[in-house]
């Protein structure tokens, strides 16, 4: 596990770009794992930017997204799919037929799972894996429990997840209370993880994630057994009586 600290969520957000885009570089043909909501944001800036100066070439590059609210549809401007597209799938050459998400309007939870599971098991599994972890520990949408989910499944959302999403929302009753997330087998089977964090507010989560037991209590505790982890956090996520090894 390699820690970078960086000053601030635009250092954070160059640093992640920076090793997004060498996997790309490094393998025009790269699976990468997608996550969404505000952490990542600017590090898909970063990468457009880079593709606007001729520097980033995206049209061989797969992507598989790591969730997606049930109930909601692609068009629909608070689901993942939206988010994906009008944040960086659109403004990049990547093939639509080549970016990969959970289908949100699908009812049959154990056929959608089964589904998603064997799109990502098809593109040979996810090179670099992006990620971000929630208040209470969560990656993906892998809320804590008493086991690790492996597979691809249908998950009732946290509370503190469900508040925290709610600024997205008109109001806290129109966030889904349930997604479908990549589960816990599929992002450790990633060749490497880039782990984003930023803000106070992560400092304690991103902490017991590092230094604590592995424990599906906290899910993102499980990325200690991964070899291959970048851990790129900002100052005040790692204010948490945290000493970088």
């Amino acid at each position: 596990m390699r820690i970078y600290r960086t000053k601030n969520y635009d250092e954070m957000s160059r640093k992640a770009a920076d090793l997004i885009a060498a996997q790309v570089v490094m393998k025009p043909d790269s699976v990468l794992g997608l996550a969404t909501g505000s952490t990542p944001l600017g590090a898909y800036r970063l990468l457009i930017e880079r593709y606007e100066k001729g520097e980033l070439d995206f049209s061989e590059i797969c992507s598989v997204n790591l969730d997606e609210y049930v109930g909601l549809s692609a068009d629909d401007e608070q689901s993942y799919a939206y988010f994906m597209h009008s944040n960086f799938f659109d403004h990049i050459n990547i093939r639509p037929e080549n970016t990969h998400i959970p289908n949100g309007l699908e009812e049959d939870t154990a056929l959608e799972c089964h589904r998603y599971n064997r799109v990502i098991g098809a593109l040979g599994g996810i090179d670099l894996q992006i990620l971000g972890i929630g208040s209470n520990g969560h990656i993906g949408f892998n809320e804590p429990g008493d086991a690790f989910v492996p597979d691809t499944h249908c998950v009732e959302l946290a509370g503190s997840t469900i508040q925290a999403n709610a600024r997205f929302f008109s109001s806290p009753d129109e966030v889904p209370t349930a997604a479908y997330t990549m589960g816990i087998r599929s992002i450790l089977q990633a060749k490497s993880i880039v782990l984003m964090a930023s803000g106070k507010a992560k400092a304690e989560a991103l902490y017991r994630a590092l230094h604590g037991p592995v424990t599906p209590a906290l899910p993102a505790s499980i990325l200690q057994l991964h070899s291959h982890v970048f851990v790129v956090a900002d100052e005040e996520a790692m204010s948490e009586r945290f000493n970088p090894f």
